[in-house]
């Protein structure tokens, strides 16, 4: 079987694979959803859904460095990687081990085309397009319940000194525009440095989002943000919701709901 990934690299498989590695957490959580758990030999830090894999995967290290030696161990026949958490130096040493497919999503139309395109590649055509029907419907039942609210301007936190924000060019980004928010820096491609004490002036947002993930922000922090942009609205969110494109897309309108019904009760 040919196969080709999100970077347009040619991927021959003698089979389907056996033996996984999977370097992406929200495609972990994917490939246990559609019933490959026996299938996953590795796993990264960061692979938190389903919890239990903490205890029972071989975890080979984080996004950016992993042990090529506890791969190359664990003798993977594909291995499964992305162009946002994953660098082209450790791609090129895991095609020395086994087959490496790199993903890159950032939209939710490319999240629901990349699951689709693992159903085939792992022979789970059915329990895939299961799950991108629960998506569709979900986004449908969500745009449905939000279809009489103005768009509102936000700043998406994802770092804290430095100052980082997603801008366009993100899955992120799509996901803002989906839950009825206009990015404040989406002039700024991927994910910028910004000065907290001009955003009102340069962005002007009236709603500051401060993500759960890859950044554990302080309430210290978050009020220092809040301080010079008084009158600002400031709400926590689920990274995971944002910026996870697997099955976790099936729960993420529910967060997205609940956002607004906090919004109107500020």
């Amino acid at each position: 079987m040919i196969f080709k990934d999100a970077l347009n690299r040619k991927i021959e498989l003698p089979k389907t694979p056996q033996r996984i590695i999977s370097l992406v957490p929200s495609l972990t959580e994917l490939l246990h959803d559609i019933g490959l758990e026996k299938n996953i030999v590795g796993i990264t830090k960061y692979c938190v859904h389903p919890s239990h894999y903490l205890l029972t995967k071989k975890r080979v290290g984080g996004t950016k460095k992993v042990k090529f030696q506890d791969v190359k161990d664990l003798k993977p026949d594909f291995i499964l990687c992305s162009k946002e958490e994953n660098t082209p130096e450790m791609v090129s040493e895991l095609e020395k081990i086994a087959p490496v497919y790199v993903s890159d999503v950032n939209s939710l139309e490319d999240a629901l085309q990349l699951i689709r395109e693992l159903g085939v590649l792992f022979d789970r055509r059915t329990q895939t397009e299961h799950i991108i029907d629960k998506i569709n419907f979900q986004l449908k039942e969500f745009e449905n319940s939000v279809k009489d609210i103005s768009p509102r301007k936000a700043a998406y936190f994802i770092w804290a000194n430095p100052w980082m924000v997603a801008g366009s060019k993100t899955f992120i980004d799509d996901m803002l525009r989906i839950c009825k928010f206009e990015n404040a820096y989406a002039a700024q491609e991927r994910y910028p440095k910004i000065n907290i004490n001009t955003i009102k002036i340069k962005s002007k947002a009236t709603l500051l989002l401060f993500s759960s993930e890859p950044y554990d922000f302080s309430d210290d922090e978050v009020f220092e943000v809040l301080r010079k942009n008084r009158k600002t609205m400031t709400i926590y969110v689920d990274g995971q919701f944002f910026s996870w494109y697997g099955s976790r897309l099936i729960k993420a309108f529910d967060h997205f709901k609940d956002i607004h019904k906090r919004i109107a009760e500020f």
